[in-house]
């Protein structure tokens, strides 16, 4: 039975509560927003596949609480983690300045992860107080993509994860790839280790051999 994905990954979403993160989530994954989501308890999950360049990516994408009382449970679910969003609401600037206590909390708990910056609720221009090329420039910082989404109109989003997949599957490729020549390499090195052990082991027998001769 053939399977049904190529590669599976797993994406969380974070930020400060109240930001969208699950406005985000249930657009991608359903395609609907409802303005009155419960505030996330925990941990939440969705799963979506999508298809990059022909090959089929199945993905695990999780919604974290962004609230304090919630952080060391959701800590826990950043082990397996391949990519994250982190997520602030262009209309308050406090989930905004947050973002770097949110990525230091990402280097705390993952080795190397792919990452995205996503300004959300870019849809109402009177409202907003994060300026697009403030949020650049500290994206540009951090070497970050950023993009600017609304869950409520779809602007962005599926762009926005899409970008993160191919980021998450171009890493796994390399990998991949660097430890496909590395491990041809260890190969080559364990080979012309051998023939050199074999070559010491017939000089020593020559010289033996030469010995007798001589003391004969």
């Amino acid at each position: 039975m053939a399977r049904e994905y190529d590669h599976l990954f797993k994406l969380l979403i974070i930020g400060d509560s109240g930001v969208g993160k699950s406005s985000l989530l249930i657009r991608f994954s359903d395609n609907t927003f409802s303005g009155s989501y419960i505030t996330t308890i925990g941990v939440d999950f969705k799963i979506r596949t999508v298809v990059i360049n022909g090959e089929r990516v199945k993905l695990q994408i999780w919604d974290t609480a962004g609230q304090e009382r919630f952080r060391t449970i959701t800590n826990t679910y950043y082990r397996g983690t391949h990519g994250v969003i982190v997520v602030y609401d262009v209309t308050n600037g406090e989930s905004f300045a947050n973002v770097k206590r949110w990525l230091q909390e990402i280097e705390a708990n993952c080795d190397v992860v792919n990452k995205v910056l996503v300004g959300n609720k870019n849809d109402d221009p009177a409202r907003k107080v994060v300026i697009t090329e403030d949020a650049q420039r500290f994206a540009n910082q951090m070497d970050i993509q950023l993009f600017e989404t609304s869950a409520k109109d779809n602007i962005n989003v599926e762009e926005m994860f899409l970008a993160i997949t191919e980021q998450v599957l171009r890493h796994k490729k390399q990998t991949q790839k660097t430890g496909s020549i590395g491990s041809k390499q260890r190969h080559r090195q364990s080979a012309q280790r051998s023939q050199h052990k074999e070559k010491e082991q017939m000089l020593l027998v020559l010289s033996r051999v030469w010995l007798i001769c001589v003391s004969r």
